[in-house]
């Protein structure tokens, strides 16, 4: 399935972790955060050994707890049974890091009476802050107690500065068995392509290998994660992990065949969702920008051209705006690195409101401003390029850049 294909394939619903039979989870306000209303500390578990996957952020600082699940998975050769995430403090860069990670996921590993290794842990927030993990200690029976069905409690204890929870889920065939596929996401700012402050856990009740879930991962998150840009930086424990527990029936995945690929299409469509509203929930953001790049030579060419113009802060200013200043774009395209003829470039912006062709051979057009007004001053807007130089496709995701952006990373430690 490509990113185009993902709108209408017809599986997808507003669920989460706990669409997939076998799993349960929770949420709770533990200390972290000064604001007892929101929740700080989320637990999912299945209820049995899972085959488990995991990609992180490219930045070369990584959060201690990102080191500590690298080292589970290595040690348990891609198995695990439960994911642990706190909000409020990213725990990297900060006094005794991995020995608070050791002892947080060590306090739930008692609770739940399995293997601290067993665990997959991560935080997110303030980067350079000690985290405390006494309030954890403290939380960590009644979030163990807390869990449940409901998937809410969750998908809110992993929000920063979200403005909304994340979740979806998909069922689909499988061998002649039903399968189902949940995650929730998190990501509003410190976001930009090759995964950034943006966290997704997912859950399956697939029977597919840790070699084969992996390789499913990593493929997805090309097409999703990695096309996300909000502000241009990449955060130090970005990371998207699954949990697939097998008990859906289906023939064993353990091979790049037909179910692999039919598993893959839902892969790629709970993570193009979810991808997508954190975009669309971007700091301060007012509209959801997406950016396909069509006629391409590479997909590769695709990909840095869409994630260029998704990230330039000029068109994002000009979206902001509304105004169709379509000279930012080919800016953009032309710092990019990517591979395309410059006189051949045709650009057009579109939205509910309606389409506009505004350059054309890399020429401007004529056209009205005030109907371009109205293309752009929607919710969701989408800069569609076409390069005439080939076959190959991608899109990019992002939002406008407004004066709350500033407002709110202006005093987001303090």
């Amino acid at each position: 399935m490509s990113n185009f294909e993902v709108e209408t394939w017809s599986g997808l619903s507003s669920g989460g972790i706990t669409a997939v039979p076998g799993f349960k989870v929770a949420g709770v306000h533990c200390g972290i955060r000064k604001n007892r209303d929101k929740r700080d500390l989320a637990l999912i578990v299945a209820d049995r050994m899972c085959s488990a996957a995991a990609v992180y952020t490219t930045n070369k600082v990584k959060g201690a707890p990102l080191l500590l699940t690298m080292e589970h998975l290595s040690k348990s050769q891609g198995k695990a049974r439960a994911i642990l995430c706190n909000s409020g403090n990213a725990n990297t860069c900060a006094p005794d890091g991995l020995a608070a990670a050791t002892t947080m996921v060590n306090a739930a590993a008692k609770e739940l009476d399995i293997n601290p290794s067993d665990i997959i842990v991560n935080s997110t927030g303030v980067i350079g802050v000690k985290l405390p993990v006494d309030a954890i200690l403290a939380g960590m029976p009644k979030l163990v107690k807390s869990l449940s069905r409901d998937n809410i409690p969750a998908a809110e204890a992993i929000m920063t500065t979200d403005t909304f929870s994340k979740s979806w889920a998909a069922q689909f065939e499988l061998g002649g068995k039903t399968v189902t596929l949940g995650g929730i996401a998190k990501g509003s700012g410190m976001i930009h392509p090759n995964m950034a402050t943006m966290l997704s856990f997912l859950a399956t009740d697939c029977a597919i290998t840790p070699e084969m879930l992996q390789k499913a991962l990593k493929a997805s998150t090309i097409i999703s994660y990695n096309q996300v840009s909000v502000d241009g930086d990449t955060s130090t424990n970005d990371m998207c992990a699954i949990l697939a527990s097998g008990t859906a029936g289906n023939p064993l995945i353990d091979t790049e065949n037909e179910d692999y690929n039919n598993f893959l299409t839902a892969l790629n469509a709970i993570n193009l969702k979810l991808a997508k509203e954190i975009a669309r929930d971007g700091e301060g953001a007012t509209k959801l920008l997406i950016c396909r790049v069509n006629g391409a030579k590479t997909f590769e060419d695709a990909s840095k051209l869409s994630k260029s113009i998704i990230g330039s802060s000029l068109v994002k200013s000009a979206m902001f705006g509304a105004d169709a200043n379509w000279g930012r774009v080919l800016c953009a395209m032309g710092y990019s690195g990517a591979s395309f003829d410059p006189m051949r470039v045709d650009v057009s912006f579109s939205s509910a409101m309606g389409d506009l062709d505004v350059c054309k051979q890399s020429t401007g057009l004529d056209f009205d401003e005030s109907m371009a007004k109205g293309i752009l001053s929607e919710k969701e807007v989408t800069i569609e390029i076409n390069l005439s130089d080939g076959n190959q496709a991608a899109e990019a995701y992002g939002c406008d850049l407004t004066y709350d952006y500033v407002r709110i990373n202006g005093d987001y430690r303090t």
